[in-house]
Parts: structure tokens; C-alpha cells; sequence
């Protein structure tokens, strides 16, 4: 059996420690560390004291209890949605909303759990605002669909001291059978672009190849009308030519000629000749230079007769030199070039630097009439059938 005065020396030590843990106890339930992104509400037996600031607090032990408000901006994720568009047609969406507790006593006070509640809120506007649009738009107005579920959520989450700082649809899906249709519809579109593109471009090009074929039509014809036209002036300067040889000529040629004639009369049967009268005449000229009779001659020497004015600008004797200088520069027109030009066109080449056909045809005719005062006709130096028959009778009369 302990006696009194020992059992007292032991429960004096063990108070001492009791006492000691309580006190330590104490302390620590007193001294509250606040960090400095959070506020903490404090209760005392269960009654709204106040809120304590980052730091170190003293609270009552035992007796108080403290809860955290994180004030940073907070994301909630808002589960994924089904809804009906006002279109009837079912779509699924989910969103990420940003919140901030403003005022962490109403957080505390006016709601249970503040992040719940903006979640469910979030739902629940989200289905509604999906419900009151088309189908297309909610594929299209993402910004708009933010906007408004932001307006919806401002005013309730206001009186829980919480501000929406954004809402963020990531995702609107139509069903299945939704997004068959509209790829069928889109691959329906494409094609139909494809074809008209393609249409467009068979159409451009025909008419590049025919704006092409016609520009080298038009340089292929000045081409042949060129040689045309220096073809003509070749057979004129050859008519001249052969006048201008006949004139030099002059009457020896005519005698000379007539001599042949007599020798192959004389070679005949026949006794009786008829002579005319020009020719017994020019034979006796001839006749006097050769052998020294007493016929008197027109003239000292045998020459040959000349053109008149009016013949020999008939014939355009005087304009040879003039012509030959044009058939020069005609000659110097690059024939294979021009052909050159017009295949680079039909082939797609830009017709850009090439002139208008109505104003090269009216260069070229303006050309043809300016060239008509040379006596380079199509057909011979006089120009008309009339002035052939004038030259005809001329010589014929020489």
C-alpha cells in the first residue's frame, strides 16, 4: 500500500505535464498562418468573427475555427452538355469557366460551396443558351455563346462575392448523323466549286486560244498581202522594164525585124509581094546609110524613136528608180518573223503588245492608197484596163 505522502509525489509531476501539453496545445491552436494568396474566415463557438489576413493571427483556442478562400483566379471545368438547338438538332459541349472570389465573407456566408455552385450554374446556362440558337450558329458564334453564358452567370455569382472573369466553350459536337449530313453537305459543296473552276478555266482558255488563233489569222494575212502586193509590183517593173528595153530599141529593132520578114517571104514560092508603105520607107532610109544611094534621109543617123510625155507616164518610165527604192523596202519585211509572232500567239503568248486588226487593216489600205500615185497596180503600170489599150495603140502605131 502507497502512503499519502507518496501517492502526492507521483500526481504532482504527472499535473505538471498535463499542464505543460495543455499549454503547448494552446499556443498552438492560438497562432493561425495565413498565407498570401488566401483569406481565412474565423469562428468563434460556431459565430462569424472576421476575416483574418495573410500573416500571423491569434485566434481563441479550443474554441475557433477558420476556413480558406483561395483569391486567386480559380478554373472550373464544366462537365459536357447535351442540348437540342432551336433547330432540333441535338448537340454536346462542354466549357472551362475562370472565376475569383471578390468577397470571401459573402463566399463564406450567402453559399455552401461557392465552386459547386458556379459549376452547376455554368451547366445549366450553357444548356439554356445552345437551346435559344441554330444549329449553324452554335458551330460558328463561339463568341457569342461565351458572351452570354458570361451575362448569365454575372448577376447570381455577384451576391456570392464571385466574379466570372471569362467563359470558354471549347468543344459544340452535333450528333453523328449530324456531322454525316453536313460532311456530305460540304464534299457536295467542294465538288461543285471544282466544277465551276474548272468550267471557268476550259472557258478562259478557249477564249485565250481564239483571241490567239485570231491575232495570228490577222499577222498571216498581212504576211500574204505583202507578198501580194510586191508580187504585183514585180510584174509591173517587168512590164516597164520590157518597155523601157522596146523603146531603146527603136525603129532598128522594127527594120531589123522587117529584114527577117522579107527573108522568109523570099524563101517562098510565091512571085508577088505586098509591102507596106512604113516599111519601104524605113528600107530605104535603112538602105542609105548602107550603101550610099541618093535616098534622103530624116535624119543624119539611124536612131531609135522616143516615148511621148503622155506614153511615158503612161508606162511610168520616169518612176522606175522610185519603184525600185519601194520593192526594196517592201522586200525588207521579216516574213519569218511575222510567222514567228503569229505561232508565239496561237501557242498562248500575250497578245498584249499586238495591235488592233482594224487598225493594222487601216494602216495597210491607208498604205495601198498612198503607193497608187507610183503606178504599181495590181495587174500592170497604167492601173486600168482602158490605159492598156492606150499603150497597145501606141506602140503598135510606132
Amino acid at each position: 500500500m502507497f502512503s499519502p505522502l507518496q501517492l502526492g509525489g507521483t500526481i504532482l509531476p504527472i499535473a505538471a505535464l498535463l499542464l505543460l501539453a495543455v499549454a503547448v496545445v494552446a499556443v498552438y491552436q492560438s497562432v493561425e498562418i495565413v498565407n498570401a494568396y488566401e483569406k481565412r474566415a474565423l469562428t468563434v463557438f460556431g459565430e462569424y468573427r472576421k476575416l483574418l489576413e495573410p500573416g500571423i493571427n491569434f485566434v481563441p483556442p479550443f474554441v475557433s475555427r477558420t476556413y480558406t478562400f483561395d483569391m486567386r483566379t480559380q478554373t472550373l471545368d464544366v462537365p459536357r452538355q447535351e442540348a437540342i438547338t432551336r433547330d432540333n438538332s441535338p448537340v454536346t459541349a462542354d466549357a472551362v469557366v475562370y472565376i475569383k472570389v471578390m468577397d470571401a465573407k459573402k463566399a463564406f456566408l450567402e453559399v455552401d460551396d461557392y465552386k459547386k455552385a458556379v459549376s452547376n450554374l455554368a451547366q445549366t446556362t450553357l444548356r439554356a443558351v445552345l437551346g435559344d440558337m441554330e444549329l449553324d450558329d452554335t458551330l460558328n458564334k463561339r463568341q457569342q455563346i461565351n458572351a452570354k453564358i458570361r451575362k448569365e452567370l454575372d448577376e447570381p455569382t455577384d451576391e456570392w462575392g464571385i466574379r466570372v472573369e471569362s467563359v470558354e466553350v471549347r468543344e459544340v459536337n452535333p450528333s453523328k448523323d449530324v456531322q454525316q449530313a453536313m460532311e456530305q453537305q460540304t464534299s457536295a459543296e467542294r465538288k461543285r466549286r471544282a466544277m465551276i473552276l474548272e468550267a471557268q478555266g476550259e472557258r478562259r482558255s478557249a477564249i485565250e486560244k481564239a483571241e490567239g488563233d485570231k491575232q495570228s489569222n490577222i499577222i498571216r494575212a498581212q504576211g500574204e498581202k505583202q507578198s501580194q502586193i510586191l508580187e504585183a509590183q514585180g510584174d509591173a517593173i517587168s512590164t516597164v522594164l520590157r518597155a523601157r528595153s522596146a523603146e531603146s530599141m527603136g525603129e532598128r529593132a522594127i527594120i531589123e525585124r522587117g529584114m527577117e520578114t522579107l527573108e522568109e517571104i523570099g524563101q517562098g514560092e510565091s512571085t508577088t509581094f505586098v509591102l507596106p508603105q512604113e516599111l519601104t520607107s524605113m528600107l530605104s532610109r535603112y538602105g542609105k546609110h548602107l550603101t550610099g544611094s541618093d535616098a534622103q534621109p530624116q535624119s543624119e543617123i539611124l536612131e531609135g524613136l522616143e516615148f511621148d510625155a503622155e506614153t511615158r507616164e503612161l508606162l511610168g518610165l520616169d518612176d522606175i528608180e522610185e519603184i525600185l527604192g519601194q520593192i526594196e523596202a517592201e522586200t525588207e519585211m521579216d516574213v519569218e518573223e511575222m510567222e514567228k509572232e503569229a505561232q508565239a500567239i496561237k501557242e498562248g503568248a500575250d497578245p498584249a503588245d499586238i495591235p488592233d486588226p482594224d487598225e493594222v487593216i487601216a494602216e495597210m489600205d491607208e498604205e495601198m492608197a498612198g503607193g497608187g500615185g507610183t503606178g504599181t497596180g495590181a495587174d500592170t503600170p497604167g492601173g486600168t484596163p482602158e490605159a492598156d489599150e492606150d499603150r497597145e495603140r501606141e506602140t503598135e502605131s510606132n
